[in-house]
């Protein structure tokens, strides 16, 4: 068998703009195309250097995530002939956020001077769209002309989401892409295939903490209820700062499901807006294609008391009485979620409800290390704002805890496993939980630019 090789393209070993390649020696196909949300210009794309232009054959994208979806138009440009492969719900959602992040380099040139913004355009990305390639999952088709074969399988991480089984000669590899195995509100749980692979390339998001094990995501949402339910008493209003895509609609429909059981009031209106629209409609319109809960139920139409912002509208100031389910999950800046923070924060009467991962860099990951009373510097442009309000942290996260990791990992039983997607402490728990539990395979943290035997 021929010399198989894999290499990681991200600039560090952590969360961020992921992308690997794989080098079959006939053919290169690298394994999504992400931006990291917290560097700036070429800083927040992969490296792409250590690949000759032109030299890659095909892009295989697991989903529309920004880490793993933003420097798709560079990949493609600086390699014409490569298609991307990805699911038909997945290429609605690139389309859509890939031109959102033209808007928002452009804004970003604009008020910060990053001259190199934008890093692709609008019809740029109206002619690469033309590369994408659906298949849909559990149907084998054949990766371009490289002589791979490959199938998606559902992850159960976000709509379309796919983890990846490529067949390279004989040689079995499987990417997870991002992956949640339970249920959450409209998603099921990942459908993975659970036979034995050569080589499993599995992200690790979570693998620095335990989960505890009383946990449910019934109990949350019922503390998430408790907290919206004391501050709509008070008088104040709730911030709950998502992700576009995912996040928002499984909040609007945990919303929805609240009211209904008389948990919260069902005449609380719920705010959303920008990208969060365009990503819901797109949901909805897919709905029957996806394997979800409440199959029939469209957010934008039937969602009670659902109130979306109008084209070109954006809010800044909060209304007693109301929840926000508002971009970005971080509250990075010069979103609308950080935009509201400057005023809402500072309000005891309000509360904060972070319902998923925020980078400790980040403004929200500022404000949950902060204490009650302090100063909180939430972006360049303003002083800081003193943290008076309730801030409630829940788990909602799309992403499997590291013990349903490590069992997925057994079940394959791979003679390697490369760790992918954590940071530090979750990627070094990782390798030694599963170096323990399967002692004859090899298991690897591929530090950036270096190749790894696979074959």
């Amino acid at each position: 068998m021929r010399e198989i090789t894999f290499q990681s393209l991200t600039r560090r070993a952590e969360i961020g703009s992921n992308c690997y390649v794989l080098d079959t020696g006939m053919a290169r196909i690298a394994l999504d195309s992400g931006m990291h949300p917290k560097e700036k210009a070429f800083d927040a794309i992969p490296d792409f250097s250590l690949l000759e232009d032109g030299t890659l054959d095909a892009v295989i994208l697991t989903h529309s995530h920004l880490d793993h979806v933003g420097s798709l138009p560079i990949m493609m440009r600086r390699n014409p002939k490569a298609p991307a492969y990805m699911s038909p719900v997945t290429a609605e959602f690139a389309d859509a956020l890939l031109h959102n992040s033209v808007n928002v380099m452009t804004s970003q040139r604009e008020q910060d001077g990053i001259k190199e913004y934008p890093l692709f355009t609008h019809r740029e990305l109206d002619t690469l769209t033309k590369r994408f390639l659906t298949r849909r999952n559990g149907t084998p088709f054949q990766v371009g002309d490289t002589g791979v074969k490959a199938e998606f399988y559902d992850a159960g991480h976000l709509p379309g989401s796919v983890g990846a089984l490529l067949d390279i000669d004989g040689l079995k590899v499987f990417y997870s892409g991002d992956v949640q195995f339970e249920d959450q509100t409209i998603l099921k749980g990942a459908d993975f295939p659970e036979e034995h692979v050569d080589v499993l390339i599995l992200e690790s998001t979570r693998g620095a903490v335990e989960r505890d094990p009383g946990y449910s995501r019934a109990a949350e949402a019922d503390r998430l209820a408790e907290v919206i339910s004391r501050t709509m008493e008070r008088g104040g209003s709730v911030l709950i700062p998502v992700f576009a895509l995912g996040k928002t609609q499984e909040i609007l429909m945990m919303l929805h499901l609240l009211k209904g059981q008389g948990k919260i009031k069902a005449n609380i209106p719920v705010h959303i807006g920008g990208l969060s629209s365009k990503m819901t409609q797109i949901v909805d319109k897919h709905a029957s294609e996806v394997r979800r809960f409440h199959g029939g139920f469209r957010l934008l139409e039937s969602m009670n008391g659902l109130v979306k912002s109008k084209k070109g509208e954006r809010v800044t100031k909060c209304q007693a009485g109301r929840i926000y389910a508002v971009s970005s999950g971080m509250m990075s800046e010069y979103t609308v979620s950080n935009d509201l923070a400057h005023h809402f924060i500072t309000q005891p009467k309000n509360a904060l409800c972070f319902v998923g991962y925020a980078d400790p860099d980040s403004p929200a990951g500022a404000i949950l290390a902060s204490q009650p009373g302090a100063a909180v510097k939430l972006s360049n442009a303003h002083p800081p704002v003193e943290l008076n309000c309730e801030v409630a942290r829940f788990d909602f996260s799309g992403h499997a805890p590291r013990r349903d990791l490590v069992e997925y990992a057994i079940k394959l039983s791979p003679r390697k496993i490369l760790l992918v997607h954590g940071d530090g402490p979750a990627l070094d728990w990782m390798a030694k939980t599963l170096s323990m539990a399967l002692p004859d395979c090899e298991v690897l943290i591929p530090l950036p630019g270096e190749k790894i035997p696979l074959s």
